[in-house]
């Protein structure tokens, strides 16, 4: 019989199937590849393709004796084997896809060592079928850890639409309802021939027209809103940034909202840029600040290791037409508050109204 492969070896193996394993269009379809490998796996264990072992033993002169006897061992061994893979896979997280394959091999080796004088070993068809569980698993795992939290960024998307919504109603129902209060009055004016106060009135009507058409604008382009530049020094530190976008008119209360009670200290605003093509706008800082991207995994936390003013030497290369005014260095009042009198030790920072803004015409 052969020696038990190089562990070495082994795990060199398994580490080009894991880059060439290629990715399953959903959780759905993972659980699917897992449910017929693992129906593989217990094929080959039936037709006793799971462990190699001599077949020339005897006991006290008993070719037959000594067959049970390799026999019971094999299936010992397997049990003892199998025992380790299946809690790999109970306990696996994607992170710890590793450490449990190795912990596999060594297993594997350890069975072959004890193992040795009657040439028992788990096969190389059977352990790389279970490294392969191993990894379907993780794959598995880490797709559905994909779906939901791609099913929260909806959810959060749909109530950032429905607030945007609701914030456009108010103000055209706002509006509506000024412009008929003008309009009662311009009438009036014109009965009693007062020329000038015609004049100031039709220029106010002007106004609220204009606005009026403003508020439609912005509920037809969906890609009109305001880039924000935020950042919260005593939860985060002072060399990372979050760069986000909000279609809100009053895109403040977005920033309100993330101050909320998931972090110590109020977040401070260091641009509020507006663009008819805000998504664009924050697409091209998102590209340009990649490479330093907190979260490389999940490209919809928008948080960034970046000072304010990284941000605003980007903003003067890709806002273009944008008129930005920026505030570099954010107040932190209630982190600051709280250093001097010794309520706060770590860093973060503090009124999101401090830092402002950018708005361009």
């Amino acid at each position: 019989m052969t020696s038990s492969p190089d562990l070495n070896d082994l795990r060199a193996r398994s580490s080009h199937r894991e880059c060439s394993r290629h990715a399953l269009h959903d959780a759905i379809a993972y659980r699917s590849r897992l449910d017929t490998l693992q129906n593989e796996i217990k094929a080959l264990a039936r037709a006793g393709r799971a462990v190699q072992a001599a077949t020339d033993w005897t006991v006290n002169g008993s070719k037959r004796e000594g067959q049970k006897m390799v026999r019971d061992f094999s299936k010992l061994m397997l049990r003892a084997y199998n025992a380790e893979a299946d809690y790999a896979v109970r306990s696996m997280r994607p992170h710890r896809l590793s450490s449990l394959v190795d912990r596999l091999y060594k297993s594997r080796e350890t069975i072959a060592r004890l193992g040795a004088t009657m040439h028992i070993r788990i096969t190389d068809e059977y352990h790389n079928a279970r490294v392969r569980e191993l990894e379907l698993t993780a794959d598995f795992l880490q797709k559905k850890e994909e779906e939901k939290e791609a099913q929260r960024e909806v959810r959060a998307r749909e109530r950032e639409e429905a607030a945007v919504q609701r914030e456009l109603d108010r103000q055209r129902e706002k509006l509506n309802k000024e412009l008929g209060h003008y309009q009662s009055a311009l009438d009036r004016l014109r009965e009693r021939g007062d020329e000038a106060g015609v004049a100031e009135m039709e220029a106010k009507l002007a106004e609220i027209e204009n606005a009026l058409q403003d508020v439609e604008s912005r509920a037809a382009n969906v890609r009109a809103g305001y880039v924000y530049v935020i950042s919260n020094i005593g939860a985060f530190g002072d060399r990372m940034v979050k760069i986000g976008m909000t279609r809100r008119l009053e895109p403040l209360e977005r920033v309100y909202e993330l101050s909320g009670a998931a972090v110590p200290f109020r977040f401070d605003v260091h641009a509020l840029i507006f663009s008819k093509d805000a998504v664009g706008l924050e697409t091209e800082l998102h590209r340009q600040f990649a490479s330093q991207r907190v979260n490389q995994v999940n490209s919809r936390k928008e948080f960034f290791y970046a000072t304010p003013a990284d941000v605003r030497d980007a903003l003067q290369r890709f806002a273009g037409q944008h008129l930005i005014e920026f505030t570099e260095e954010p107040q932190a009042l209630e982190w600051r508050a709280g250093r001097r009198t010794g309520e706060a030790g770590t860093p973060v920072a503090g009124a999101g109204a401090g830092g402002v803004a950018a708005r361009t015409a």
